[in-house]
């Protein structure tokens, strides 16, 4: 994949975008083993916690990365097909609040993520570079679908940065422990 350039995707997108340090394909695939280790490291006990009033549990935090990177993958799909129909926002609040995340397993979360991982990078793998190049307009907004790509890992990286600092804290034999603000 080429390098993205500043008017491939809007600055909302920078910090993600910015925190992908590995050649982008490389960091989704590497995510296949690390981000389920990750998930397993957690408790299950921890999945319901949340660090605050109003903030989402940490199940609600692996699943809002699910249902993203599912947006973000199609968003990705209709402009690589040249379907430049432009595409609404979407409410991540709804969906968290209404996707009964807390339910859920976090085998079942492992599970569905790396279906769905290994289905987005097989996709990802056919898109040639005039396909990574076209844009369209998502939430308003001018992106390209190499960019989607992009934002996929970064807002998983996004994600589990918070999930660690604001969630969990490892004591002296790295175990995970409620992390308490």
């Amino acid at each position: 994949m080429n390098q993205l350039k500043s008017d491939d995707y809007p600055a909302i997108y920078k910090e993600y975008i910015d925190s992908v340090t590995e050649p982008v394909m490389d960091e989704l695939a590497a995510k296949l083993s690390s981000f389920p280790k990750f998930v397993r490291s957690i408790p299950e006990e921890m999945g319901t916690y949340s660090y605050a009033e109003g903030k989402w549990t940490v199940k609600e935090v692996l699943c809002h990365l699910l249902d993203a990177e599912r947006i973000m993958a199609y968003r990705a799909l209709r402009f690589a097909r040249n379907d430049m129909t432009a595409l609404a926002s979407f409410e991540q609040d709804e969906f968290v609040a209404n996707g009964r995340h807390n339910e859920r397993s976090f085998e079942s979360i492992i599970e569905e993520f790396t279906a769905l991982r290994q289905a987005n990078m097989m996709l990802f793998k056919t898109f040639n570079d005039t396909e990574l190049n076209r844009k369209g307009m998502a939430s308003d907004r001018l992106i390209s679908v190499q960019a989607f790509i992009y934002i996929i890992a970064g807002h998983m990286n996004h994600h589990m940065s918070i999930l660690r600092s604001r969630y969990l804290k490892e004591d002296n034999n790295n175990q995970k422990q409620l992390h308490v603000v």
